[in-house]
């Protein structure tokens, strides 16, 4: 087990319960009704004694430590000082991790149960399970699974959802339906996992399905499906799903508006964030980290920068994915100096920037054509906060670079990089040729593109608008044309205009609109030449 935090000094004292009388506030060990902050005030009474104590103060100072309320961290060292801990211990502690943003130490926690005298019981195998799903580690899980069967428990509905849960949530799909299929009984927890898995890997119509049959429905179900619309960029049936859910009556939980607000910050769509805003507002929804962030994100998306810095400004607490977001939004709308501004904010706050904070004034500075600025912060993410450049931040150089006409040196960047460069990063190169009328340049980065991914069209596409802007018409069409020999396709561009609350979504020489004759005669009308 890896430390979690300072271990504790041995002990040689009496247990809790012989100076609780010398300790009044130690009392709330036998009643149980302590928080945090009152554990901290009895905290040093605990290190002295170094918990060897009696089962019960200890599994209750345990219980509350591992739950939601408390410290995981301390929970643990307070599970290192109790000497034989029971069953309840450790599923506790395990349970405990399991649901912590550290999931792996429930996984190695249960190892070491293995090799203590405690055997698993039937309710520890949940926990494991769950961490292995928190993970994505169903391929490792498959083995405690087989454990499991062998155990012959199988078909305990409690443990058989926790599996399915972790085969659905690593993308296992096959796994995850063999398991469905034999459940004794069907409830709603493992249909909200099919839902969920099914959708996580692309496949939402028959997430749809399975939703449409469920004979019950909890909120839980409506936004696994909300979201798994969001996740595969179904936009408008993630909000006529929305719509059908208030028709239902479900209340919609803080996970529904985020999901929400992600499809109307993808869509542009303001008029229907600020309905949502509004109705987090009107609903008393909690302001937590997760869902400002996602409030900014959407007035980002949405151009209305005004909006997400006056949501920022308000907000009570400013985690650093709120501050990610603001910067990343200003850059992205044309406020890069603001940008900046407020990435020196975040430097003089309590929190210290992370790989995104960067890549967001990176962002910021190539806009700016602030070329010095960019390679001062690029050294400062290395030397004062160590954090190691990843393929984002080279490629947020090159472009820094690209927009500057400083090719060369964005050609020897990407060669001099430690980490394999992708065809992104090629990508970025080509275009700053295209911008700059680079021939030579353009073709190595153009070759480099077709080798990383054939399929990308924008290596061909871009290549031949080099060479047709340099006059070389031959080369030009011979790239188009061998686009169409390896049947690489252009995504179709596409665009949406919100008006009167409705968003209208138009793809590049696209009739399906159901009144794209009338916009068409408009146009034309207009004076547009274009033709249906």
């Amino acid at each position: 087990m890896s430390p979690l935090c300072s271990a504790l000094p041995p002990s040689s004292s009496p247990s809790i319960a012989n100076f609780i009388s010398d300790h009044p506030c130690l009392t709330m060990l036998q009643n149980q009704c302590f928080n945090m902050k009152d554990l901290q005030k009895i905290h040093p009474h605990i290190i002295k004694t170094g918990l060897a104590l009696d089962h019960i103060a200890a599994s209750r100072v345990l219980t509350f430590c591992a739950s939601s309320y408390g410290d995981i961290n301390y929970a643990y060292l307070v599970f290192t000082r109790i000497p034989n801990p029971n069953l309840y211990c450790w599923n506790t502690i395990i349970r405990g991790f399991s649901r912590s943003p550290t999931p792996q130490f429930a996984i190695s926690l249960f190892v070491d149960m293995l090799y203590s005298a405690v055997e698993p019981q039937r309710l520890t195998y949940p926990s494991v399970f769950k961490a292995y799903a928190q993970l994505g580690a169903g391929h490792d899980g498959a083995q405690l699974h087989g454990r499991v069967v062998k155990l012959g428990l199988e078909k305990d509905q409690f443990i058989s959802n926790t599996i399915l849960h972790m085969y659905a949530n690593s993308g296992l799909m096959s796994e995850a339906r063999r398991v469905f299929d034999e459940l004794l009984e069907l409830d709603v927890v493992a249909c909200n996992s099919m839902i969920m898995g099914l959708a996580k890997c692309g496949e939402v119509d028959k997430s749809r399905r399975l939703f449409d049959n469920m004979p019950t429905r909890t909120a839980v179900t409506w936004n696994c499906m909300i979201s798994g619309y969001v996740r595969n960029g179904r936009l408008m049936e993630a909000l006529e799903l929305f719509r059908k859910m208030q028709e239902e009556r479900v209340e919609p939980s803080e996970f529904t508006m985020v999901s929400l607000l992600s499809a109307c910050a993808h869509l542009g769509a303001l008029q229907h964030g600020e309905w949502v805003h509004d109705y987090i507002r009107r609903c008393n929804f909690e302001l937590n980290v997760i869902v400002l962030t996602a409030i900014i994100d959407m007035y980002c998306k949405c151009g209305s920068i005004e909006k997400a810095i006056e949501v920022f400004e308000a907000s009570p607490t400013r985690g650093l994915s709120c501050w990610n977001s603001i910067i990343i939004g200003l850059a992205m709308n044309g406020h890069e100096r603001e940008a900046i501004e407020y990435f020196s904010k975040l430097e003089s706050s309590n929190l210290k920037p992370d790989c995104v904070s960067f890549v967001g004034v990176l962002t910021a500075c190539k806009y700016l054509g602030a070329v010095e600025k960019a390679r001062d912060y690029f050294t400062l993410m290395i030397d004062k906060y160590e954090i190691e450049p990843s393929i984002k931040h080279y490629t947020c150089m090159v472009e820094v670079l690209g927009h500057a006409a400083l090719l060369e040196e964005a050609e020897e960047l990407i060669k001099g990089i430690s980490i394999e460069a992708d065809f992104i990063i090629w990508g970025s190169l080509l275009s700053s040729c295209r911008k700059h009328g680079n021939v030579e340049i353009a073709k190595r980065a153009a070759q480099r593109v077709f080798e990383l991914n054939p399929r990308e069209a924008s290596g061909y596409l871009l290549m031949s608008n080099v060479q047709a802007a340099s006059n070389q018409f031959e080369e030009a069409l011979e790239h188009r044309i061998l686009m169409k020999e390896r049947l690489v396709e252009k995504e179709p561009g596409c665009s949406s205009i919100e008006l009167h609350g409705e968003v209208h979504e138009f793809l590049a020489g696209g009739s399906l609109h159901p009144k794209v004759r009338e916009i068409y005669s408009l146009l034309n009308n207009s004076g547009f030449a274009l033709q249906d």
